[in-house]
């Protein structure tokens, strides 16, 4: 994973000792991982969770950061899967923590290293729309850039795809 961060993303003295690095703890679900992430001190600059198949499916993380992190050798394929993953899902960014409320789309991009608000299946959102983020936003590291993918909500708005409580699939069924 390449990390392509504006250089006033970045705090003080990390970027001559932050570098990626892959953890792999066996997190069998996201909320576990985040968890996880949520919890590290100092924050790493850039944490971003990975779907891995191996040795069995589970959630991997990469972060970028100067600290280090211990894998077990039977989860060592699965760190370095995701330390070297082309994309994934960020959960710690410059500027998350300033991603509360209701914001536009102008705000957002202004807020934190977000490069891009996609709408689900339309493209770029106006910058003038409104996202409901309910303080949980997980935009996608693709191709060296954060992309927070929306759907449309009632009044006009947006709200990110993923959701902090999601509906399980056939849940009325």
């Amino acid at each position: 994973m390449t990390a392509v961060l504006r250089a006033s993303d970045l705090p003080g003295g990390v970027t001559a000792a932050a570098r990626i690095v892959g953890v792999s703890l066996g997190h069998r679900t996201l909320a576990e991982a985040d968890h996880w992430i949520q919890e590290l001190a100092p924050a790493p600059v850039l944490a971003c969770t990975h779907l891995v198949p191996a040795p069995f499916p589970h959630v991997a993380i990469s972060l970028l950061t100067p600290a280090t992190f211990d894998t077990e050798p039977e989860l060592r394929v699965a760190a370095d899967l995701a330390a070297a993953g082309p994309a994934g899902r960020a959960v710690r960014f410059p500027g998350s923590s300033r991603l509360i409320g209701a914001l536009t789309v102008s705000e957002i991009l202004q807020r934190s290293s977000i490069a891009r608000v996609e709408v689900l299946g339309s493209g770029p959102a106006d910058p003038a729309t409104i996202v409901e983020t309910d303080d949980f936003v997980r935009p996608q590291f693709r191709s060296g850039e954060l992309v927070l993918v929306t759907t449309p909500a009632a009044g006009g708005r947006l709200v990110p795809f993923e959701r902090r409580d999601p509906t399980p699939c056939c849940a009325s069924h």
